[in-house]
């Protein structure tokens, strides 16, 4: 199969202006996702709606299209960018321009869930283990996943699901396996095409996650699993503990 990577990147943030182009030890945002995903998928993009994150990445070498700047979500972004690359792809990969940690494994986690021939929608999950406590497991920043034993999610949500009944909460993560969701994506052509062709369903919106609207219109999403642990940036402090660990990262390899 041939994959296809996007990478959506706005310049306008409400927590963060310009993300994209912050610099992360001396290279911008935008770049250090890009450098992840080459190598990795067929061929890669960024889709932007501003011209000068398009400058930026034209400048360290990488390919950009530009896009409406009126999309809601970053899945219609890819699709508007798939539609312009054009070529023959089998399936799209959504990465978020906001993971410069990305990692190698997580991309081919998520394209091994298309060895199976009839997975339309993928995505990751990663456990939550007990050391993770339960603050981090009842944060509503960060999505859980319920999965059937097929390895498809049956349900995505802030709160944390399932409930653990007769267990003290700091006792819920020895008891069950619960998963945290990465925001990653991936879709065949013709699911991403429908997909963004669909309203907003009442789940979407009583919990704002974009993909409760496929599973409520009977799209199944396969689930990957990763052991790895990513810095998302959505706010400048973000940037600042991403400084941190990649200055960690690059001491190890010293």
């Amino acid at each position: 199969m041939k994959f296809l990577g996007i990478i959506p990147a706005r310049y306008a943030s409400t927590r963060f202006p310009a993300k994209p182009l912050a610099l992360l030890g001396g290279k911008t945002v935008i770049e250090r996702v890009y450098s992840q995903v080459v190598g990795q998928v067929d061929d890669a993009y960024v889709a932007t709606d501003d011209d000068r994150i398009r400058q930026a990445v034209e400048a360290f070498g990488g390919k950009v299209v530009m896009t409406s700047p009126n999309h809601k979500s970053g899945t219609d972004r890819c699709r508007e960018a798939a539609d312009s690359v054009g070529g023959h792809y089998d399936v799209v990969i959504n990465i978020q321009g906001d993971e410069p940690f990305i990692q190698p494994s997580q991309l081919q986690a998520i394209k091994a869930c298309f060895n199976q021939p009839d997975t339309q929608i993928a995505t990751l999950v990663k456990p939550f283990t007990p050391a993770d406590g339960w603050e981090a497991l009842h944060n509503p920043n960060s999505p859980k996943v319920v999965v059937n034993q097929r390895m498809e999610a049956l349900y995505f949500s802030r709160s944390v699901i399932p409930y653990c009944r007769g267990k003290e909460q700091e006792q819920w993560l020895s008891n069950h396996t619960y998963y945290k969701h990465i925001g990653l994506y991936a879709y065949t052509l013709p699911t991403l095409q429908a997909i963004t062709r669909l309203p907003q369903s009442s789940l979407e919106l009583a919990e704002s996650l974009e993909q409760l609207r496929w599973l409520e219109n009977g799209y199944t999403i396969r689930v990957g699993v990763t052991q790895v642990e990513t810095i998302g940036i959505d706010t400048p402090e973000d940037l600042q503990r991403a400084e941190l660990f990649l200055h960690q990262l690059q001491s190890e390899r010293l």
